[in-house]
């Protein structure tokens, strides 16, 4: 059975209702729930990008038993690892072991705003695999110095943990990402069913470990209304893949490279209206390609309720047959 999650769409909503959200997620059934973290919106007409952080907290205690977890955190420059681990044990203890820490290498557009420059690919992944490193030593309660090519740390010991070591996800776009993520993590993340990369992963050494993917949908009753949201919100998703994504510095610079996009180029990848069979049809993509967890972004601030009263309804119960 694939497990179905909600995304808490940072990007597109206020603070105070993704806390909502997430309690209302937990309230209709939904299997976890994970959230964005991000300093920008990827458009200007998204509109928000509060402290992720923050709202977790909040959102750990207006939740019993949802699953937590960050889509995903990059650790490499606006937080230090060591800042990571401490807020990831942190809300391990919060959320009584309901948290898992996603991390990603990260994008320009969120991690040039500390006016260090944006690195090369083959930098940031050193960068990244040596940020693991250095949580995965704190999560084990003992004093960690460190002293590596990109981070020092003097003396750093985590006071508050959980029970047992907030699990790590690990986000993977190809071949070297995939032997990263079965080196160091517990938790595979890809937003798109490649397979392939699930397979190398799986060969790397992460056989038997979680898979979690991400599919935007966007619901509405009128069709044509949900086509132009769609458009207007999500036309960056199709700018060119994730070695542009990660390149471009700000959502006008999402906007230049969207401007070409069409509807259809969205709804190519975006199911859109109230037609359930299609998102079964999008997540059982996923499950095909061997994921095990896919959380769902409706698109768009003002039809979350709607939303959340369809996939109660009509949708969970549709997507449980999977």
């Amino acid at each position: 059975m694939v497990h179905i999650g909600y995304t808490l769409m940072s990007e597109q909503t206020p603070a105070r209702e993704l806390v909502d959200y997430a309690a209302a997620a937990e309230r209709v059934g939904f299997d976890f729930a994970v959230i964005s973290d991000h300093y920008f919106p990827w458009l200007e007409e998204m509109g928000h990008s509060p402290y992720c952080w923050s709202v977790l907290g909040a959102a750990a205690q207006v939740t019993e038993r949802l699953p937590l977890m960050t889509y995903v955190t990059c650790p490499i420059m606006r937080y230090h690892p060591a800042v990571v681990a401490q807020k990831a044990a942190t809300m391990g203890v919060l959320s009584k072991g309901r948290f898992t820490l996603g991390l990603g290498a990260g994008e320009n557009l969120n991690e040039h705003v500390i006016g260090e420059g944006w690195p090369p690919v083959d930098t940031r992944h050193r960068m990244f695999a040596e940020a693991v490193l250095i949580i995965r030593k704190l999560f084990s309660g003992e004093y960690v110095t460190h002293q590596g090519e990109f981070y020092d740390v003097d003396s750093a010991k985590l006071y508050d943990l959980p029970d047992e070591p907030v699990p790590i996800g690990i986000a993977a776009s190809g071949g070297q990402s995939a032997e990263l993520a079965a080196q160091y993590g517990d938790v595979l993340v890809i937003n798109e069913p490649l397979a392939e990369v699930v397979q190398q992963f799986k060969a790397a050494g992460g056989e038997g470990r979680p898979v979690y993917g991400q599919l935007a949908i966007s619901y509405d009753t009128d069709r044509d209304a949900a086509i132009r949201r769609a458009h207007e919100l999500w036309r960056w998703s199709s700018v060119g893949g994730w070695k542009v994504m990660a390149e471009l510095p700000a959502p006008v610079s999402f906007a230049a490279a969207s401007s070409t996009v069409r509807p259809e180029d969205v709804t190519a990848s975006v199911p859109c209206g109230d037609d359930v069979d299609a998102v079964v049809q999008g997540i059982r993509t996923f499950a095909d390609a061997g994921f095990t967890h896919v959380a769902l972004v409706q698109i768009g601030h003002d039809r979350q309720q709607r939303f959340f009263d369809w996939a109660e309804k009509e949708l969970l119960p549709a997507l449980r047959e999977i």
